[in-house]
């Protein structure tokens, strides 16, 4: 529409890299919820997208989230896929009165008055799985995972569950991000027999274990995935669809899947059909694409693109989303979220088994989430269905 004023807005995601995959996504999910802002005759103003690549380098993300608000006049930056490039931002953010839109899974334990935490933190994803899992399948577990922050948090918080609650780690294992020699993972596995694994890996690493664990449980049904399961807090659609046979019967949590049936989900994928047709639509697309549209809605509400004004027009007042209606906590910036459990089919979509009907209040410190948990398989009652 002529004549709009145009807001400029920073996209921060990695077009390569070990972690490339679901960087493709929330860049693409950003930049399509870009185009359906700027499409509707509702805003009475455009986004303008500023995007850098920084390439997979996580010592780049500070001078390119610098570069976006000192030199393309950004007060808003929707990125970063790892904690360790967003912990690069952060210092930044905070140092030029910026927001950033941080629109991933993270293990908590961080508040920053220049983050908006789109995604889920660790009692929203971890803690509801495990609470899922370890009842059906039993409560000693391995664990593997990225050897930095993500792997190290997610592990230790996994680790803390399953002993105060009469659980069992059997091991715990990390390899470097986009190491994909994890031989000694599987022969670990094999001679531990856990009951399920618990999987905190990244991009190629993370796939390799999946077809690796595959082959194991081909050579010995113990490990099929219906009898000892990997279960990850960051695998979706995107990534599982390269993976076929390897990721099916496999466990993942998620406040989004594409199969989710809800009038928000239906509307999102209608109005793709058009903007993005043939996206292969997951938690990383639908969380970045919402992370745009709370910033259009609240510079609609606030008149401005100032930081404190929209932080201030969001904290306790919903926005519809593809995640739901969301709103922002005041003292943290976190969202509420629901936590969805799914199981992987081998066509690279979920079969939701645990639908999760109401949001989870943000807790990044675990401070009101209780840690003891009912493990024992006893504490599991029959689901009943009804069969045609």
């Amino acid at each position: 529409m002529a004549g709009k004023i145009s807001f400029p807005v920073g996209v921060l995601f990695s077009g390569s890299g070990s972690y490339a995959q679901p960087a493709r996504q929330g860049f693409r999910g950003a930049m399509t919820a870009i185009a359906h802002i700027n499409a509707s005759r509702r805003f009475p103003f455009n986004l303008q997208a500023h995007h850098f690549d920084p390439a997979g380098e996580a010592d780049r993300y500070a001078s390119l989230c610098r570069q976006l608000i000192r030199e393309r006049d950004v007060r808003h930056v929707v990125g970063c896929t790892t904690s360790w490039s967003r912990k690069e931002a952060i210092p930044v953010v905070e140092k030029l009165d910026a927001l950033l839109w941080y629109p991933c899974v993270y293990e908590g334990f961080e508040v920053s008055e220049n983050l908006i935490y789109v995604a889920a933190c660790a009692n929203q994803h971890l803690v509801p799985l495990l609470d899922y899992i370890a009842p059906r399948f039993g409560s000693r577990a391995m664990l593997v995972g990225a050897n930095y922050i993500w792997g190290w948090e997610n592990n230790r918080i996994a680790r803390d569950i399953l002993h105060r609650s009469g659980g069992e780690v059997l091991g715990e294992r990390f390899v470097s991000i986009g190491d994909t020699d994890i031989d000694h993972l599987i022969d670990e596995v094999r001679e531990k027999r856990p009951d399920f694994i618990l999987n905190n890996l990244i991009g190629p690493s993370s796939y390799a274990f999946l077809r690796a664990y595959q082959a194991l449980g081909e050579a010995d049904d113990r490990f099929r995935p219906e009898k000892c399961p990997i279960i990850s807090c960051n695998l979706y659609e995107g990534e599982i669809t390269g993976l076929g046979h390897a990721a099916a019967g496999h466990f993942t949590v998620s406040c989004y899947f594409r199969t989710l049936q809800s009038p928000e989900n239906d509307s999102f994928l209608k109005t793709l059909a058009a903007l993005d047709p043939g996206a292969i639509v997951d938690a990383f697309y639908a969380q970045a694409f919402s992370a745009v549209v709370m910033i259009a809605e609240a510079v609609m509400r606030c008149g401005s693109d100032d930081a404190d004004l929209v932080r201030g027009a969001l904290r306790g007042q919903s926005v519809d989303t593809p995640l739901g209606a969301i709103s922002v906590d005041r003292w943290t910036n976190h969202v509420e979220l629901p936590a969805h459990i799914g199981r992987a089919r081998a066509d690279g979509s979920f079969e939701i088994v645990k639908r999760s009907h109401e949001a989870i209040a943000p807790d990044p410190f675990l401070t009101s989430t209780p840690l003891v948990r009912p493990l024992g398989r006893d504490e599991v009652r029959p689901e009943l269905r009804v069969v045609k």
